[in-house]
């Protein structure tokens, strides 16, 4: 089998798997206006309103992927008893997702991100504020005791665990881990943003380059620094890999007993909005590993992914169409020449070729 016949199959058998998420609901409200003058009170611009777009965010938006792929997907998670919350979960429920596996937390207020646009009725709005509504759930609330059995029973019917830690309280990392401990069939992988190293016992984590700096205590200047920076958090976290994501440097993927793996951006290093690529690139990697991909075929697939969505305006998901053209640009069509392995194993920047398929970012701002 060739290997873009290798990448289709794997992008068709995805539509067949179940992956659990389990992690911190976000609601992403964009407020749309149009200038209206300066205000006389402050120098502000006044907008006119013109209506009000609202996207699930955080794990939220690895949920709205894994959806988009075709992925049976099972929620483990809560949101507050508030508009925000009952929100979120009748937009999931729109994109075919069961979310039973949602619980409802009184008093606790739905983590919602609004960003006000503004924009000629003709022209791309831009972002002109933003605030955000936050809260930090009770390590021992009442609920916590459902979350758990519910965790463990998802995990039971799935191929996968995606853990998307955002820091709201949704996820305790030693509790999850002890919790699908047991489950030796299911690959786990992570995104954390602030608390990486407590989730040691996975199988996979997805830090951006600000996150692996973060954990390393300095700066990476280039793929030497990043593949050894990589291995050592690999090694502390015994996790069989860790996919890094770099920006317009791509990606590297560190496995146990393998040299670092540099996986170069694909199509131009331009992107239009990193919004949530990095909730797309833990989607596309655990809807792969549940579909039978290797960690390093899960990473190229997710680099496609993560290419894909930063070319699109606001939280975006990917769709397997757009994944079969990405693979088909990139290497070729089935049985054709196909183009080489890509990955590389040497230090120095890899300019990506002229193809149709944008970059990946950071991992995207959260």
């Amino acid at each position: 089998m060739s290997r873009a016949d290798r990448y289709l199959e794997l992008i068709r058998r995805m539509g067949n798997t179940t992956v659990v998420l389990h992690g911190d609901l976000v609601l992403d409200r964009f407020i749309l206006g149009t200038p209206k003058r300066i205000s006389r009170e402050a120098p502000v611009i006044i907008l006119r309103h013109e209506g009000q777009q609202d996207i699930p965010g955080g794990a939220g938006n690895a949920l709205a992927n894994l959806a988009a792929l075709g992925v049976r997907t099972l929620p483990v998670a809560v949101v507050g008893d508030d508009e925000p919350g009952h929100r979120l979960i009748e937009i999931l429920t729109a994109r075919g997702i069961d979310t039973s596996g949602i619980g409802i937390v009184a008093g606790y207020r739905t983590p919602t991100k609004v960003r006000i646009l503004g924009g000629g009725p003709s022209s791309l709005k831009h972002q002109v504020a933003r605030y955000d509504i936050e809260d930090e759930l009770e390590e021992n609330g009442p609920w916590r005791a459902r979350l758990v059995e519910r965790l463990l029973a998802a995990a039971a019917e799935a191929g996968a665990v995606a853990l998307s830690d955002y820091g709201y309280g949704t996820v305790l990392p030693e509790q999850a881990i002890r919790t699908l401990d047991g489950c030796t069939d299911v690959a786990v992988c992570v995104d954390s943003r602030y608390r990486l190293r407590r989730f040691r016992g996975v199988d996979g984590a997805t830090p951006n380059l600000q996150e692996l700096e973060s954990c390393h205590g300095a700066h990476l200047l280039d793929d030497d620094e990043v593949g050894a920076a990589a291995e050592s958090l690999r090694q502390d976290l015994d996790a069989r890999f860790l996919l890094a994501t770099r920006g317009n440097r791509g990606m590297t993927l560190v496995e146990r007993d393998q040299a670092p793996q540099h996986i170069p951006v694909v199509g131009t290093d331009q992107v239009a909005d990193v919004t949530g690529a990095g909730d797309t690139v833990l989607a596309v990697l655990t809807a792969a590993l549940a579909a039978g991909a290797s960690p390093k075929e899960a990473a190229v697939l997710a680099n496609y992914g993560g290419g894909i969505v930063v070319m699109k305006l606001g939280t975006a998901t990917v769709t397997p169409t757009e994944l079969r053209s990405a693979v088909l640009s990139d290497i070729g069509q089935p049985g054709e020449h196909e183009r080489s392995d890509r990955t590389v194993d040497s230090p120095g920047r890899h300019p990506a070729p002229s193809v149709g398929t944008p970059s990946l970012g950071h991992g995207g701002p959260r």
